[in-house]
């Protein structure tokens, strides 16, 4: 039997390790978070559930987003031992310019109703970190202070093609007087998906106030503090609307649209053009014979068509296909720095990352961007490691496989 002692302070002393007391309560917050998905949590307390919702959903009954994360879930790493990774390199290429890691700020709506903040936070952050930032046609702050709060950044616009085509050129037009590198032309959205979490939540812009929503103030005092002390919460492109999100995308958007609108882009900007929202290597071809500089594999994040195909799953067949002609990028599921890997070893230029970031724009700001930023920086880099890899062009399939799930 092991002999039995009173401790020793001695011995005790070492092991008591206090922190000093973190007097800022986003701080604390913001460091308990080890991953995305904890970031969410904490993003889940601090917001009203119509703001979480609708960051957090999708269409109908969310099956294309779940099985976009099951996929990235369910594939399988091949790594390699016996290689020097003590300095992996994120940084890559594109649209033939430099770019710190192979993953960009997706382009998110009515960004100021996650945190007051807003596209200005994120622009700062995609500056501070040497990736590219794209600003939503239905962004919450103008292009112009968008250009201003990150001068030095890249930055893309977002474009969906409206009924008024008078109003998309000068939106093309302030976009390029304000030093904007890309167009960024959104596709997928004739019509409006069905958000169920929207309609059930009432979801306006900007928020109407009702007996649910004063209730809420009661649980969310300072995010109500901040909406309502702050500049308006609008839709800076556009003029004041009080009715449903799906009621304006149907108002606004332009269902006839067709290939020989891309003429009318064309003609209208002169700079790289991405296409986004391509679910098919048959229109990816399209789009390459169009003269199109990267195309988006997206589903919109599963909120347009459910059950639409996963873009994780064309972009090797999309590389194979047109990827001597453009750049493949891709969309939606993405939860982690590992995911980013997977879809590059699979053949995607570039990785755009929309709802992890707002998730830590909700849960922190600024500070929360930040956060999420360091976390899928942190994460690539170790799979990196893991994988044997040393820098993001010794990537490739070998590295990656695609499980039935």
């Amino acid at each position: 039997m092991s002999e039995r002692q009173l401790p020793k302070w001695a011995e005790i002393r070492p092991l008591l390790r206090t922190r000093p007391f973190e007097l800022n309560s986003t701080t604390r917050r913001l460091a308990k978070a080890a991953t995305i998905a904890d970031l969410r949590s904490a993003a889940k307390r601090r917001v009203p559930r119509a703001a979480f919702d609708y960051t957090d959903g999708a269409a109908e009954g969310e099956i294309s987003l779940r099985r976009a994360r099951r996929m990235f879930q369910t594939l399988e790493f091949s790594p390699s031992v016996l290689h020097d990774v003590s300095a992996p390199d994120t940084s890559t290429t594109v649209l033939g310019r430099p770019t710190a890691a192979p993953f960009a700020f997706a382009p998110t709506g009515f960004t100021r109703l996650m945190h007051h903040e807003g596209e200005r936070a994120v622009v700062r952050v995609a500056e501070r970190y040497g990736i590219a930032y794209a600003l939503s046609t239905m962004a919450t702050t103008s292009i112009e202070d968008v250009a201003a709060a990150g001068p030095a950044a890249r930055k893309w616009f977002q474009l969906y093609v409206w009924k008024d085509r008078a109003a998309g050129e000068e939106l093309m037009s302030r976009a390029r007087a304000a030093g904007f590198e890309a167009l960024m032309l959104t596709v997928d959205v004739p019509v409006a998906g069905n958000r169920l979490r929207d309609v059930r939540n009432g979801f306006s812009i900007p928020p109407t106030l009702t007996v649910k929503t004063l209730a809420d103030i009661a649980t969310h005092p300072v995010w109500w503090a901040n909406l309502l002390t702050t500049a308006p919460l609008r839709f800076a492109s556009l003029g004041g609307w009080d009715r449903t999100i799906a009621e304006l995308i149907d108002e606004l958007f332009d269902p006839t649209t067709t290939m020989a609108d891309l003429e009318w882009v064309r003609n209208c900007w002169q700079g790289p053009l991405i296409i986004k929202g391509i679910q098919s290597v048959a229109d990816a071809t399209r789009m390459a014979d169009a003269g199109a500089d990267a195309i988006v594999l997206s589903n919109h994040g599963g909120r347009q068509l459910d059950r639409a195909p996963v873009p994780l799953s064309l972009v090797a067949q999309a590389v194979d296909t047109v990827g001597d002609r453009t750049e493949i990028w891709m969309d939606t599921g993405v939860m982690s720095g590992a995911d980013i890997v997977a879809a590059v070893a699979l053949g995607a230029r570039n990785v755009l990352v929309g709802r992890a970031y707002l998730y830590g724009l909700m849960a922190g700001g600024e500070a929360g961007v930040d956060r999420a930023t360091s976390m899928l920086l942190r994460e690539m880099r170790r799979t990196m490691q893991l994988l044997g890899v040393r820098s993001i062009g010794e990537l490739d399939r070998r590295h990656v496989k695609l499980r039935a799930g």
